[in-house]
């Protein structure tokens, strides 16, 4: 794990945890890409995964058809420590409840792929607070309360780690998550 802070939670049979870090050095089955429609390489965390994962990762995405906002699609890795890339298209922030429906769609697709294809771990970064505008605690709230019900249910995966880039976002999530997990 390549972190500068993190914090466990113990849900059911798996782990929350949250670290601060880069989440392409992660080594989890399987690393979460804040994808654009297209799943291009673009900028932020896209841009990211696609320049660490070598130009393998455009070809295969290319063959994809694209992905709808709150839907997820399973790429390999290519030259990442993990092994598959999950492609996610979170909303851009309009300020209307439709936005938490597609953050949450987001990351229980996810989370839904990676059981599917008996992923043990998984990483996501923080969807769409980037350049999708989404403010950053709504979208705390909205990702601890997804992941915690689906791995309340569910025994894959067993690891699921929130991966913040900057210090302010990880203690924004830890916070909201103290206050939802106890």
């Amino acid at each position: 794990m390549n972190s500068k802070y993190n914090l466990e939670y113990k849900i059911y049979k798996s782990s929350l945890v949250l670290i601060q870090g880069d989440i392409t050095m992660q080594d989890t089955d399987a690393i979460v890409n804040a994808a654009n429609n297209a799943l291009s390489p673009g900028g932020g965390v896209s841009g990211a995964i696609h320049r660490a994962a070598g130009p393998g990762l455009w070809d295969e995405c290319k063959k994809l058809g694209g992905c709808n906002t709150g839907e997820a699609k399973i790429t390999k890795g290519y030259n990442l420590a993990a092994r598959h890339v999950i492609h996610t298209v979170g909303p851009v922030y309009s300020g209307k409840p439709q936005d938490s429906i597609d953050l949450a769609n987001c990351y229980r697709n996810c989370l839904e792929l990676a059981e599917k294809n008996n992923l043990k771990s998984i990483s996501f970064p923080s969807i769409s607070t980037g350049i999708f505008g989404y403010p950053v605690k709504e979208a705390a709230e909205v990702a601890i309360e997804t992941m915690s019900k689906f791995l309340e249910k569910n025994t894959l995966p067993e690891l699921v780690q929130m991966v913040l880039f900057s210090e302010s976002d990880f203690y924004t999530h830890k916070a909201t998550a103290n206050k939802q997990l106890g």
